[in-house]
């Protein structure tokens, strides 16, 4: 990054937000040198979550991972404590086996360090460089031009189930402790399946519908997000897709059984509880519905 111009914000498309703490500024209030480092590095780790890339996973199914080669930083003004500040990452160049990020730390418009960040990509066990993946240089390359970083497809359990049932397993058996046997059973054949994959081919979120009663209410259930993707909006979709298909098929209503710690997620995409809520597989949950 060069000294002679000031990025502006119009020039990154990923931003990740902080506020300064008090641990990390010195006497005067300003922040530790050494902390502008940790700002960006926490920034890149984010940036892959953007990305639709849960970084452990996604490196182990590439065949190798990124190792930093050097990193620089611009000093051009101070953050201070409470600061609330936007650190701004850009992938700028991708060699043969190196890739290269700009960062920029602001406050509001204001430009206050910059970073460039070189990695190495190599093979984790002899840490020596290797190709990038024509994959994951495509997915830089797209992200940065704008495009999606995932898709949602519906369809039934023969053609999803594999990838439905592994992310199932993994939230709900593996993560929440509910047993096999609960989670399994025999509606997964009868219902419509909805799946977000990353760029790899990845279920990183999924769902389904069940066939509407008799009053016309259709039931959205086994929804689920890969944890370290939460918050990204992958939920969100799937959930769409499913309210689509179901709007399509002329269903009046869809309802869900939300787990209370997912009830302010489905109340801000307008659902509303129904009844008093009630324990499932020894989770809380409530009943929720939306009018289609």
């Amino acid at each position: 990054m060069t000294t002679e111009t000031s990025p502006r914000r119009a020039d990154f498309r990923f931003f990740h937000r902080l506020r300064v703490r008090w641990a990390e500024v010195d006497m005067q209030k300003i922040v530790f040198n050494a902390h502008y480092l940790m700002y960006f590095d926490t920034a890149i780790a984010d940036y892959w979550r953007a990305l639709a890339l849960p970084y452990e996973a996604s490196m182990h199914a590439l065949g190798g991972d990124l190792y930093v080669r050097k990193a620089t930083v611009d000093y051009r003004a101070s953050a201070r404590v409470d600061d609330v500040i936007d650190v701004a990452m850009k992938c700028v160049r991708i060699g043969t086996s190196s890739i290269v990020f700009d960062g920029a730390l602001f406050r509001q418009d204001q430009y206050l360090v910059g970073c460039e960040l070189v990695y190495v990509y190599a093979d984790p066990s002899t840490q020596t460089s290797k190709p990038v993946p024509p994959v994951l240089r495509e997915i830089l390359l797209g992200y940065e031009a704008g495009e999606p970083v995932s898709e949602v497809v519906t369809g039934d359990w023969a053609t999803l189930g594999e990838a439905a049932g592994a992310l199932r397993r993994a939230v709900f058996v593996e993560e929440q402790g509910i047993p096999e046997t609960l989670e399994w059973d025999d509606d997964d054949a009868r219902c419509l399946h909805g799946v977000a994959r990353n760029r790899l081919g990845h279920a990183i979120a999924t769902g389904r519908l069940l066939p509407a009663d008799e009053a016309g209410v259709a039931r959205i259930g086994r929804m689920a997000v890969a944890r370290v993707l939460r918050g990204e909006g992958h939920g969100e979709r799937v959930l769409r897709a499913l309210e689509d298909a179901a709007r399509a098929r002329g269903d009046t209503a869809v309802a869900l059984h939300a787990q209370r710690s997912a009830e302010r997620f489905y109340a801000r995409l307008g659902y509303e509880p129904v009844g008093e809520p009630f324990e499932e597989a020894g989770i809380a949950h409530v009943t929720m519905q939306r009018t289609l």
